[in-house]
């Protein structure tokens, strides 16, 4: 399998495992409470994640050279934590389809600004009317999700 069909399929898994996500981490608010909640999906993603640092890397030195880097880098962790709390709060409110509607509408929205603009060091792409319909239609198709 080339690397761009195991990531293609690695990104199609994780779209699997996000809703089942949205779904369990509110029903798991819902019981325990919001922060309850992300802090123990954060706790056992880090677990899991040490884990398999440990028994790849067997060592802990890449995360000290994460921590020692550029602050802006360590976003990632932040945002996660971020997405966890708001799929918490907001899939046993809207629904999972709402959720991941909202959710994917709005990262490809900021996603097409930051290629635009090549933040974060990302190669620019230029808008282009398909893409901004695309968006557009998705924005849209979101909102619909709302209507039961």
């Amino acid at each position: 399998m080339s690397s761009t069909a195991f990531a293609a399929v690695l990104a199609f898994a994780a779209g699997l495992g996000g809703a089942v996500q949205i779904a369990v981490q509110g029903r798991l608010g819902d019981r325990v409470g919001s922060l309850e909640a992300l802090t123990t999906a954060a706790l056992i993603g880090g677990v899991i994640a040490l884990t398999a640092l440990l028994v790849v890397r067997r060592s802990l030195a890449g995360v000290g050279d994460a921590l020692t880097g550029p602050k802006w880098l360590l976003l990632g962790g932040a945002m996660g934590a971020f997405i966890v709390f708001a799929i918490t709060v907001a899939g046993p409110r809207i629904g999972v389809v709402a959720t991941t509607a909202f959710l994917i509408a709005a990262q490809f929205s900021l996603a097409a600004v930051i290629d635009r603009y090549g933040w974060f060091g990302v190669e620019q792409v230029a808008f282009s009317w398909p893409r901004v319909l695309g968006i557009g239609l998705l924005v849209i198709g979101a909102a619909l999700t709302l209507r039961r």
